[in-house]
């Protein structure tokens, strides 16, 4: 891992809202579900906050490797790596926002509220500069010159 590379995935996913977080259940199957990116510096973390009885936390605790996919525009990024659910109230009150009051009014120092962290172990990222509207000229520029699209950068990064 290089730092510059960290930097990159980090740059990619600040000002983020919500990502994709996959897991799989105790049958075997992917399952997904929308969630809010807590506004911490990224170092290969992700956090997110949930409630203990949801389903998908029992996921985690049989099949700990999960997914989360961002983007918006021309950015995407897919990070894998392990997910833990931590029951720290100390780390909650130092994450806790409005928006996770919106979603759990019952505060951070209700049981019932826990925190997912996803360790990181790889990103990969699509980066296409200037967006949805390079993206957009690239591919007229594809189809009118018969070459293949410029889709700008992507890395995969280890975390």
């Amino acid at each position: 891992m290089s730092t510059e590379d960290t930097r990159k995935v980090a740059e990619l996913i600040r000002g983020e809202r919500f990502g994709f977080l996959t897991t799989t259940t105790p049958a075997g199957k992917l399952t997904s579900r929308p969630m809010t990116l807590q506004e911490v510096e990224f170092d290969g973390d992700l956090w997110f906050f949930a409630e203990r009885s949801a389903e998908w936390i029992d996921h985690i605790r049989v099949s700990p490797q999960v997914n989360v996919g961002v983007g918006s525009g021309g950015t995407w990024v897919s990070l894998t790596g392990s997910a833990v659910v931590v029951d720290d109230v100390a780390k909650k009150k130092q994450l806790w926002n409005s928006g996770a009051e919106a979603w759990l009014p019952q505060g951070p120092e209700d049981p019932s509220v826990v925190l997912v962290k996803v360790d990181g172990d790889t990103a990969e990222y699509w980066d296409t500069p200037g967006g949805r509207l390079a993206t957009a000229f690239s591919f007229v520029k594809a189809k009118a010159t018969g070459q293949r699209i410029e889709s700008g950068e992507n890395q995969v990064v280890d975390l």
